[in-house]
């Protein structure tokens, strides 16, 4: 998914997860925290790109060319072979993981349910895209 998509998701997802599970913080600072997390989290692909490629061209692109960058997303990593989606959402998933432990061993269950319901959303939308399903 493009990055205003996740933040879309995020926001919503951000905003219902907020209400319920009522962790610390304010509703509006909860929110861009989902929505920050949502977008931010794929920025693991450009890491992996520079392990796959051994370049930093993929960021570079997305850095200097604004149009690919935010509107043209996926030309970004055009040319990846398939198993570069698998350890996208494989990264996703240990960064998901090690924010919520994390969350948990300082104290802040509710905190860290509330990531991980972000994150969680992250990676069944960037599925359903995958798939073909949205």
């Amino acid at each position: 998914m493009k990055s205003l998509e996740h933040a879309a998701v995020g926001l919503a997802v951000g905003a219902a997860a907020a209400l319920v599970l009522t962790p610390p913080g304010g509703l509006a600072a909860l929110v861009v925290l989902a929505v920050l997390v949502s977008v931010f989290i794929d920025l693991d692909h450009f890491v992996l790109a520079r392990f796959e490629r051994g370049d930093w061209s993929n960021l570079r692109l997305a850095v200097t060319n604004p149009r690919v960058g935010l509107l043209e997303q996926e030309k970004v990593f055009e040319g990846f072979p398939r198993n570069f989606d698998l350890k996208r959402l494989l990264s996703h998933q240990l960064i998901g993981g090690v924010a919520v432990a994390g969350l948990v061993l300082a104290g802040n269950v509710l905190l860290a349910a509330f990531v991980g319901v972000v994150v969680y959303a992250h990676i069944v939308c960037d599925l359903l895209r995958d798939s073909g399903i949205a």
